[in-house]
Parts: C-alpha cells; structure tokens; sequence
C-alpha cells in the first residue's frame, strides 16, 4: 500500500514561490534496489563491454606480440648471421696473417740465403776474375816478349843485312883496288879448275 503524504503548501512556496501541492509515493514494500546507471546502461553492460574490450585487447596485444616477437626473431636471426660472417672472416683473416707471417719468415730465411749465395757467387767471380786478369797478364806479357824477341830478330836481320851490305860494299871496294886483270883472269880459271 502507498501512503500519500502532502507537504505543506507552505514549503512549497517558499520554494517556487506558488502556492502548489505535491505527492510523494513512499512503498513500504520489500525494500527495491536501483542500480546505478551511467550513460544509459546498466554495470552489467558496462562490464560486458569491458570484457569485450579486454579480449579485443588481448587478441590485439597477441597479434602485435606476435609481430613483435617475429621481427625480434628474425633481427635475432640477423645479428646471428652477422656474427657467424663476422666469426668466419675473423677465422680467414687470422689464417691469412699467419700465412703472411709464415711468408715473412719464409722471405727473410730466403734473403739469407740469397744473400749467402750472392756472397758466394761474389766470390767466385772475385777469384774468377783475379785468375782471369793473371791469365791476361801472362797474355800481354808473352805477346810483349814475343813483340820484343820478333823486333830483336828484326834488328837482328836488319843489322846483319846492314853488315852484309856494309861487308859486299868493302868489299867490293878491296877487290876493286886490289884486283886487277890478271889476279881477276887467274880466279877465274881456279874457279873453272874446280867446277
């Protein structure tokens, strides 16, 4: 049952001001409950919205995980590539230096060598060249002897061919002064007598 009360006309206008009346309801009944309401919509909806967001959310929060995920997989799959490149040219690049230090060494060893086979071959074409110059010096030596004893036989015969002629020349000139027809008659019959 409803119990209507009426509040004094005079409180009412000393509120508006006019002189109106007013009933109030007041239920005595099972004690209702009003659930608050905001924008038109009750908390459950509120809720069921809320879930929905969240699962919304979630799907989406996963999705992007999952982007996430796979593009930090795959630059993780990158800087492993890079560092097993980098691993590789390191492993070429130490093998490389000591090949070079290993070729450094080589070479030195080697220019020992060289410079040992240099030095003996330095060497031999001192002696080679001491013995050489000797065997040209006993050369020039005998072709200067020989120069000397072929112009000592010249002289020789030219000398001799001077005394020759110097000797027909006396000695024409003896036969001439001392030689006469008859010494000249009388050789020349010894020289017939002994033909």
């Amino acid at each position: 049952m409803a119990d209507t009360t009426t509040i004094p006309a005079e409180a009412e206008a000393l509120t508006t001001g006019e002189a109106t009346q007013a009933h109030t309801e007041v239920d005595h009944g099972a004690g209702k409950h009003v659930e608050p309401e905001l924008f038109y919509m009750a908390p459950y909806q509120w809720v069921s919205i809320a879930m929905l967001i969240l699962l919304l959310g979630a799907i989406l929060v996963g999705k992007v995980h999952k982007t996430l995920g796979k593009g930090l997989d795959d630059r993780i799959a990158a800087i492993r590539e890079e560092l097993d490149e980098a691993k590789r040219l390191r492993s070429e690049a130490e093998q490389l230096r000591d090949e070079y230090a290993t070729k450094i060494a080589n070479a030195e060893s080697d220019a020992e060598a060289m410079l040992e086979s240099a030095k003996a071959e330095a060497e031999a074409i001192l002696t080679r060249a001491e013995a050489d110059s000797k065997a040209l010096v006993e050369r020039r030596k005998r072709m200067a002897q020989d120069k000397i004893s072929a112009a000592e036989r010249e002289a020789v015969a030219e000398v001799r061919a001077k005394a020759a002629l110097a000797a027909a020349t006396a000695s024409r000139k003896l036969i001439g002064e001392n030689l006469d027809a008859e010494t000249d008659r009388k050789l020349a019959d010894d020289l017939i007598a002994g033909i």
